[in-house]
């Protein structure tokens, strides 16, 4: 996520997008025969060849030029990545329940019953049986009166966010809140003000001042901080919000099936459950398909049917995606011993590089950083792991701040603990020694 794209600028900032739209070289089209053919268009140094050589030249310059990898094989523990067989510990299918036997065989199933797609958005020809049915799963999984899918995290918090606010309404926004509610924000033409990471008492004073000014006030923080791997004070969030009735928005992506004494996320952990006024979660990563979810009121969800443009302007989330979150959420109640595995695999190797002087703080849960700071070392870290069979990805700006490059570490609840010991091992081997070289 681009955590330090609240201080970016708007030509750095349109340069990242820039930079992550553009495409090396097409891909070839195909006529009714399906034989190739020749791609076409302009690569002659034209103006978009002169925008992506300056934006991409820049990126370069800073150490953060990104290329994607390849991987190969069912999500699990250990895959393929880049041609080599390593342990993965870079994903977010933290239950491992991508591959679970039910949740591969619910999606054969809504793929024989509705097809491969759901054909429409949901208010015109996509509204299956079956989206109805998750979402009434999920309330019912959260003790709320209604849900709504969304098709991704991302979507989900730019169209929930200018439904609940827009010009003289002001967003309370943590400084490292994740870059859908930062974009959100943007798209609601609201006023954002932010209070320092994980501080109540900058929250308190900032929301005061906020309520004093707004029409409307809208707080909307992470559950879990996908770079940081710290927890949100939600309790003291909520209840401080209530006091002066501004709503809350809890984007509990990386909570929800992980954190919770039955996997309801970070509000459940806080005991304020019920309380949130917007539940945001996604269904891709301890639940292991794709898309993401609300849940709330039943006038929440009339709301966003009726205003939420990310949802209103989508395709509906394809059926065997809808089947397969639907059986995984039945896991996070039927096999709890997964949650229980990860958070133990977290704690040894988060104590087995804590005896050998490394910090993961201020991570008290599933995703452990260890910050590197220098770009260049971080990735030569990276790719040292990977040389040894191990895949923990290094993260840059604009991921996470200047300066405080890191690799994120992901336990999965399924892997063995001689496989977090060999990860340990080899992490203090590669940072105990100098500095493995960036050239």
């Amino acid at each position: 996520m681009s955590r330090a794209a609240q201080r970016l600028g708007g030509s750095a900032a349109r340069a990242v997008g820039a930079g992550s739209g553009v495409i090396a070289g097409a891909e070839p089209r195909y006529g009714n025969d399906a034989t190739p053919v020749p791609a076409t268009g302009p690569s002659d140094g034209g103006a978009l060849d002169r925008l992506a050589d300056e934006v991409l030249g820049g990126i370069r310059e800073r150490g953060t030029y990104r290329r994607m990898r390849v991987l190969e094989g069912v999500q699990a523990p250990r895959m393929t990545v880049d041609g080599r067989d390593v342990l993965l510990f870079a994903g977010s299918n933290y239950l491992d329940l991508a591959r679970h036997p039910e949740v591969v065989a619910a999606a054969e199933r809504g793929t024989r019953q509705w097809g491969c797609a759901a054909g429409g958005s949901r208010l015109i020809t996509g509204n299956l049986a079956c989206h109805e049915a998750l979402e009434a799963e999920l309330a019912a999984f959260f003790g709320r009166e209604a849900a709504l899918a969304f098709n991704t995290g991302y979507m989900a918090n730019v169209g929930v966010i200018p439904a609940l606010v827009g010009p003289g309404d002001v967003l309370v926004s943590d400084a490292l809140n994740h870059a859908s509610i930062i974009d959100g924000a943007r798209l609601a033409r609201c006023d954002v003000e932010v209070f320092a990471h994980g501080d109540v008492d900058a929250f308190g004073q900032t929301l005061a001042a906020a309520r004093a000014r707004a029409r409307r006030v809208l707080v909307a923080v992470d559950g879990v901080y996908s770079m940081d791997g710290d927890v949100a004070p939600v309790a003291e969030i909520v209840r401080r919000a209530r006091e002066v009735d501004a709503i809350v928005l809890l984007d509990d992506a990386h909570g929800t099936g992980c954190l919770g004494a039955r996997g309801r996320g970070t509000a459940e952990q806080a005991g304020v459950l019920g309380e949130v006024d917007v539940l945001m979660g996604t269904l891709g990563k301890s639940l292991g398909s794709f898309g993401a979810f609300v849940v709330g009121s039943s006038r929440l969800r009339e709301l966003l049917v009726n205003t939420a443009r990310s949802f209103i302007f989508s395709c509906a989330l394809a059926p065997a995606q809808v089947e397969a979150a639907r059986a995984a959420l039945r896991l996070v109640d039927a096999e709890p011993w997964r949650r229980a595995r990860l958070a133990a695999n977290c704690d040894r190797l988060r104590a087995r590089l804590a005896d050998a002087g490394l910090s993961t703080a201020p991570s008290t849960t599933h995703i452990l950083p260890l910050v590197l700071g220098d770009n260049a070392r971080t990735m030569a870290v990276c790719e040292a792991l990977l040389e040894r069979g191990f895949y923990a990805q290094g993260i840059r700006h604009p991921s996470v701040p200047q300066g405080t490059a890191r690799l994120r570490i992901t336990p999965m609840a399924t892997h063995e603990p001689h496989e977090i010991d060999a990860l340990a091992d080899a992490l203090v081997g590669l940072v105990g020694d100098p500095a493995p070289s960036g050239d």
